[in-house]
């Protein structure tokens, strides 16, 4: 793995690196939330979207399948906004990430419904998801690149996991959002108007991301790089396939490990436990709430560990903690969840091994095709894996049995131990 270079020749943070962590990871938290509240308004939209006589359960179908559509789109806008993110500057295409996301949201929450429209209601629905889908292919990779290219290079963990952190926050915002949304109104309301305020707030407060992300500096890697004139010549990708494809691999791997640890645990998980173990809604997202709450903690007390220790390090203990974890709370729904609270807020803590992923990532591609080698990897990994574990989550229960999600989560940690003994005696934080 490539050692981190021409990173600031600093130890500490300073008031600019601080400053830098707080609105990338401010306008991360945002730009999530835009893309993640759509999915806590599904059922409203499948009534408001779609004709009157569809089926609910088909509507809902429907719906979820525009959500996907953002997910699918991903690898696209990663891959273009990587391109020129290698070859125009960091900046540019952080800006440009969170100004794509704030106007499909906005748009979203303008849109007249099929009532008023017809069948053009769902289709510009797809179209803005699918915009969002873009912003965020480029947004989340583009962060990690962004902020590690910032700070010291012996702060490169914590600075990822500082942005991941904010990302998770994003998902409980909306989680909270949605809440109280449809604590305070009536269904009625909800269904007139209610349903159009997060949309609209989170247009907003993406705008005010955009202006705040002016303030930002072109990263201190890319400037040095367009001094020397090191910048990759010809397609950053074609680079990547001819000289880094272990790289690829590797994040690959360490993406596919994120990826259920964060849809299994996090996100589905609610689902499972209401629909298999019978507990309450309201215990269920409680539990989900505690946990994202512990997975934002973790992500920083990870990315802090991954600075002092080493990446390969902290991956293969919180990767065994990830695993032991996911068994605790499973079993113990199995035996009635009498510490269900709990275990689910400590499996969340243990999910933010997540943090020190992007480090690892960062850290595995030279900076002329870093944005490019990462992105490619990140984001086809994800649309892959995280397009199959739902359905495959479901075909595992039945075939397996209520702990098939605990399966799951423990095969995928065990590759992150594989590729943390891998990178054993290499770890850029050990210098």
């Amino acid at each position: 793995m490539p050692a981190v270079a021409a990173l600031p020749d600093r130890d500490r943070l300073d008031r600019r690196d601080v400053k830098t962590l707080l609105l990338a990871a401010l306008g991360g938290a945002l730009e999530f939330y835009d893309f993640v509240v759509f999915v806590f308004f599904a059922i409203p939209l499948s009534q408001l979207f779609f004709p009157h006589d569809t089926a609910p359960w088909l509507a809902q179908l429907q719906v979820f399948g525009i959500f996907a559509a953002g997910y699918l789109a991903r690898p696209l806008g990663g891959i273009v906004m990587a391109h020129y993110g290698d070859k125009l500057g960091r900046k540019r295409m952080f800006t440009l990430s969170v100004f794509l996301m704030a106007v499909p949201t906005l748009g979203i929450g303008l849109l007249p419904t099929h009532a008023q429209i017809g069948m053009l209601a769902p289709l510009l629905l797809l179209l803005l998801r699918v915009v969002q889908g873009i912003a965020v292919g480029g947004e989340v990779p583009g962060a990690w690149v962004f902020v590690a290219e910032h700070v010291p290079a012996r702060r490169v963990g914590f600075a990822c996991a500082s942005l991941t952190s904010g990302l998770t926050v994003g998902i409980l915002i909306g989680s909270l959002v949605a809440a109280t949304i449809n604590s305070r109104l009536t269904p009625a309301a909800v269904l007139d108007w209610g349903w159009r305020l997060p949309f609209l707030v989170g247009g907003v407060f993406g705008f005010c991301a955009v202006w705040l992300r002016r303030w930002l500096s072109e990263t201190p890697v890319f400037q040095a790089m367009h001094a020397r004139r090191e910048l990759a010549s010809g397609l950053p990708l074609r680079l990547v396939f001819e000289r880094h494809l272990p790289s690829v691999l590797l994040s690959m791997l360490v993406t596919w490990m994120l990826t259920a640890a964060i849809l299994v645990i996090i996100l589905m998980t609610p689902s499972i436990v209401q629909s298999a173990f019978h507990v309450a809604p309201a215990r269920a997202f409680l539990g989900n709430n505690l946990a994202s709450f512990a997975l934002a903690l973790g992500c920083l007390g990870y990315g802090w560990l991954a600075d002092r220790i080493g990446y390969a390090r902290t991956l293969l203990l919180g990767a065994i903690g990830l695993l032991l974890c996911s068994y605790a709370l499973y079993l113990d729904l199995q035996a009635g969840a009498g510490h269900f609270l709990a275990l689910y807020a400590l499996t969340g803590l243990a999910v933010g091994v997540v943090g020190v992923v992007p480090a690892l990532m960062v850290a595995a591609f030279p900076p002329a095709v870093r944005f490019s080698g990462l992105s490619f990897s990140y984001n086809i990994a994800y649309a892959l894996f995280g397009g199959i574990t739902p359905p495959l989550i479901g075909w595992l229960v039945k075939q397996f049995g209520v702990l098939a999600p605990a399966h799951y989560v423990a095969f995928a940690a065990l590759i992150g131990v594989a590729v943390a003994l891998r990178l054993r005696g290499r770890d850029v934080a050990d210098g």
